[in-house]
């Protein structure tokens, strides 16, 4: 059902933005402009092609900030709070990814398989996020008395699925910036 929700609002997001497409180039501006400011250092490695530092980098930004950070760190206090947040990012990728241009459309012909990947990465936190209040509304779900250990076990859980957040990631950042680097080229991502 993520998946579902999760793809279906690239999906529709990408098919919203073909009627405002000077929004899209506006979105696309600020994008750039701001990992330009926030992340120097992986802007700097995708023009200079230094790929493994490309791969690292895009790796650990889209595991701690990317998951940890904006899915679940928030879910651990406001109840799939997560779910939301990945839902505004799904949004935001059909907004600005949206293959309403030529060069768009040419760069999102293999760029495709990183919002496949990155994506499925994201979607696998939404469901530890779901998995975790699931128990805690409904505790004797998991076999537990109290809402307490229900949230407990959740964390477990959640811990347990970052194992398949952690290798979707990396091989979606492996993709990513091979990809860039190699065959889309970095102007692509950063003007």
């Amino acid at each position: 059902m993520l998946n579902i929700l999760y793809y279906g609002l690239v999906t529709t997001s990408m098919a919203f933005i073909y009627f405002f497409p000077d929004v899209q180039s506006g979105l696309l501006e600020l994008l750039r402009k701001g990992a330009t400011n926030a992340f120097p250092l992986i802007v700097e490695a995708y023009k200079s092609g230094n790929f493994p530092i490309a791969a690292a980098l895009t790796f650990i930004i889209n595991l701690i900030l990317g998951s940890f950070v904006y899915i679940t760190l928030p879910s651990l206090i406001v109840p799939f709070g997560g779910i939301v947040l990945g839902c505004v990012r799904a949004v935001g990728w059909g907004l600005v990814l949206a293959p309403t241009s030529p060069e768009l459309a040419r760069a999102m012909m293999t760029h495709s398989l990183v919002i496949v990947l990155e994506g499925q990465g994201y979607v696998l936190a939404m469901f530890a996020v779901y998995l975790l209040w699931k128990g805690v509304l409904w505790p004797k779900s998991r076999g537990e008395k109290t809402r307490s250990k229900a949230y407990l076990i959740g964390i477990r859980k959640t811990a347990y699925i970052y194992m398949l957040v952690t290798l979707v990631l990396a091989i979606s950042a492996i993709y990513e910036a091979f990809e860039v680097i190699y065959i889309v080229g970095y102007t692509f991502l950063f003007g």
